[in-house]
């Protein structure tokens, strides 16, 4: 039970709301516990005793889906690697320059790397992240005598920083369908490339226990099991099983490559959603990631077992994966979720636009997330803007395990101030600021950024140098 209020704002305009629906609010008072959560949320109050902020407030939102050592590539992978055929340049040829950085990788410069991108996801409107964690081992593929070695690294950039984190463990134990793994950590079951990866269901586990009994401000763990070509049926039983009985969000990569669901045809005879549907026991912690070419039965099995997809459409459109038929799972009230994955843009609004942007162009047709979802948006009005945030917010909270619901008692106190005279709010009617914030670019940027309540410090010189040597370091 909320002891007191510690601490309470004033804002002239907010985004108010939770699961039930969301809306513009005026003249808004924010109390925020000593637990770190809404005490209350109300509108037409009075600013006595309040800090002022002086902007538009929206909602924290969990970016659910982050690999922050691929922050070190971004903007470094842009080059054909056939010789100028861009047909031989796909996912699996990026991977191949993706996994430079991750040999070469030490725990300090993924500090150093994670808490520039942290500082960014805080600038760019998230408050809360959830890193799919598979850089285990050492270097040369030996574990650390500390298991939790490049985790703590992780941990460390988000308290530096002040953005709330999610540690998911990745299991990865072998490379492609069909490789059997013997009890232990077997190498040769991966190529020499993935040796940092290995690990078996004890270990991930483990490493999510030890982390959960921190008992860190703002920090919790779950399981993530890389893809099904990476973990085997048993394998996947064995630690998906523990992961639910103890509550946690488990995560996994699904769907995202054409020759991904051949792959799992051939071996399996079955598509891997549909596989992952038949042989686990998928319920509301579970997220698929991707599931790009998840089609429309698929869809409904998930929305039939409470799970979420997590959509990442600035690395899908980067990769070349393909575009994710959100209208019929919009249509089926299926629940999603927002990542930004490799990192190759860092703000909220721009993977929104571009989640919009990517059916229009497959579909030829506009306002294409409003018109398919049963949401109401501004005033009753369908805003496309509106669906868009209101599903990243919930499906945000059930992807990292945390009550991050929205702007509503109870709920984390996370939430971003955007720049009030920022030209793209510019003489925008106040129940359209959403919509302009989302679909007019560049966004307005965010002014402040507050987790449980608190506000998160802008160091963005003293940690940019800290990266720029850790940049130095890896490329010269």
């Amino acid at each position: 039970m909320h002891t007191k209020v510690t601490a309470s704002y004033f804002t002239p305009q907010a985004w108010v709301g939770g699961e039930a629906g969301s809306q513009w609010a005026y003249n808004v008072r924010l109390d925020v516990a000593s637990d770190g959560l809404w005490q209350a949320i109300t509108p037409n109050a009075s600013a006595e005793g309040a800090t002022q902020l002086h902007g538009p407030v929206l909602p924290g939102v969990v970016n659910a889906h982050s690999h922050a050592f691929q922050r070190a590539i971004a903007g470094l992978t842009e080059r054909s690697a056939g010789n100028g055929a861009g047909k031989d340049d796909d996912f699996w040829s990026w991977r191949e320059r993706m996994y430079r950085a991750a040999l070469r990788i030490t725990p300090a410069q993924l500090e150093a790397i994670a808490t520039q991108l942290y500082a960014e996801l805080l600038q760019g409107g998230y408050t809360h992240v959830c890193e799919f964690h598979y850089l285990h081992n050492d270097t040369d593929g030996k574990p650390y005598s500390n298991p939790l070695e490049m985790a703590l690294a992780l941990v460390r950039a988000a308290q530096n920083t002040g953005i709330g984190l999610t540690l998911v463990p990745t299991l990865y134990m072998h490379s492609g369908f069909g490789v059997q793994t013997a009890a232990g950590t077997n190498p040769q079951n991966l190529r020499e490339e993935q040796r940092r990866f290995a690990g078996t269901p004890n270990t991930v586990l483990r490493m999510a226990e030890a982390m959960n009994a921190l008992a860190l401000p703002n920090v919790n763990a779950g399981l993530a099991l890389h893809s099904l070509r990476a973990v085997d049926p048993a394998a996947l039983k064995e630690a998906s099983i523990e992961a639910l009985r103890k509550g946690w969000p488990i995560h996994i990569h699904i769907a995202e490559q054409v020759q991904e669901v051949q792959d799992c045809l051939a071996h399996h005879g079955q598509r891997p959603v549909e596989w992952l549907l038949n042989h686990a026991a998928v319920n509301a912690q579970w997220n698929l990631v991707h599931a790009t070419h998840a089609n429309a039965q698929e869809l409904q099995g998930v929305q039939a077992a409470g799970a979420s997809i997590v959509l990442c459409p600035s690395t899908e459109a980067n990769l070349g994966d393909g575009v994710f038929d959100l209208p019929t799972h919009l249509q089926l009230q299926g629940r999603w979720s927002i990542g930004s994955d490799s990192h190759v843009t860092r703000d909220l609004s721009e993977e929104l636009r571009l989640l919009e942007y990517s059916q229009r162009f497959a579909r030829r047709q506009r306002n294409v997330a409003a018109a398919a979802s049963s949401v109401h948006g501004v005033n009753g009005v369908g805003s496309t803007a509106a669906v868009l945030l209101q599903s990243a917010v919930q499906g945000g909270s059930a992807a990292a395990g945390i009550a991050a619901n929205g702007l509503q008692a109870g709920q984390r106190a996370d939430f971003c101030v955007l720049g009030a005279n920022a030209p793209a709010l510019a003489g925008i009617p106040s129940n359209h600021l959403l919509d302009a914030w989302v679909f007019s670019s560049p966004s307005a940027g965010v002014a402040a950024t507050y987790v449980a309540g608190r506000e998160v410090p802008r160091k963005q010189g003293e940690w940019q140098h800290g990266f720029v040597s850790a940049m130095r370091d890896l490329w010269g």
